[in-house]
């Protein structure tokens, strides 16, 4: 409790006042006497939800420019997509239908695991001829296992940065272990994550993935769609999963969208063709 009034002459104001102030800078248990930045009951509260939005898009955005990075290549794709010889390690140890099952997935899909880690090597090794950060293009991606890993490491053995934007999520999603010190990011809010994906891509790259690659891939092509942003290249590796899990032909002939939207999206089959694609838009040497 606050020390009371005083009652008597024998107790001054100024000892009141002395008692006081030592009173409330020992009582940890008044919350209204937090600085505010430090009362994380307060920063939770929903009156501040637009203050944690402006910190999330911030913290980012001054350590991506003290490392000098203007520009990114955004990579989506399934976090559940491992090494052809991780999948040839569960093919071996495979005993169960279910395993071997899962195995000849992991198998038939590593392929474009080893794909994006090619395509990170190929971007690391376009900025080692470049001598000025604004004309460098570093992988960004979701931070995460899978197809996010195989980019960021591919990068990381060529000896470039490697970006990763993460999420928390109920399980939570550890970042992987080739990102680049002091360029892995932790996020709360997918909005905001997904800012971030767009503020410096100059390429999205998008391999087979769910919904998650599916939310991110749609709303780059709303944007551009819509020409909220610059237009720039979208390409979609593995064309056979894309056009079948996405029937572009039916939407088209349905009238919700036009032959022009499909101009937006570069359907390609290697690491290598898809930086073909981002070269020749800009021009690169």
């Amino acid at each position: 409790m606050s020390p009371k009034l005083p009652v008597n002459n024998s107790q001054t104001i100024t000892d009141f006042l002395n008692l006081h102030k030592n009173h409330m800078a020992e009582d940890n248990s008044a919350d209204s006497y937090k600085f505010a930045f430090e009362d994380e009951a307060f920063l939770v509260r929903r009156e501040t939800l637009g203050l944690r939005f402006q910190l999330e898009l911030l913290k980012p955005e001054i350590l991506l420019h003290e490392q000098g990075i203007e520009h990114t290549i955004t990579v989506f794709g399934s976090t559940r997509f491992v090494s052809s010889e991780k999948a040839q390690e569960m093919e071996r140890l495979a005993k169960t239908p279910q395993a071997i099952a899962e195995a000849k997935r992991a198998l038939l899909h590593s392929k474009y695991y080893d794909s994006a880690r090619e395509f990170g090597a190929i971007v690391a090794r376009y900025n080692d001829t470049q001598t000025e950060d604004q004309n460098k293009l570093y992988v960004a991606t979701g931070g995460g296992p899978g197809i996010m890993e195989a980019v960021n490491r591919g990068a990381f053995e060529a000896g470039d940065k490697s970006i990763g934007f993460n999420i928390s999520l109920p399980r939570e999603q550890h970042p992987n272990p080739y990102l680049t010190p002091g360029l892995s990011f932790r996020f709360h809010y997918f909005a905001i994550r997904k800012m971030h994906f767009m503020l410096r891509a100059r390429a999205i790259v998008a391999y087979p993935g769910g919904f998650g690659s599916f939310d991110e891939l749609f709303e780059v092509l709303t944007l551009m769609q819509t020409k909220k942003v610059v237009r720039f290249p979208i390409v979609l590796v593995g064309q056979d999963f894309w056009c079948e899990v996405i029937n572009f032909k039916k939407m088209l002939e349905h009238g919700v969208i036009e032959q022009a939207d499909m101009g937006l999206i570069h359907f390609v089959e290697t690491a290598e063709e898809a930086w073909t694609v981002i070269r020749d838009w800009y021009q690169l040497t």
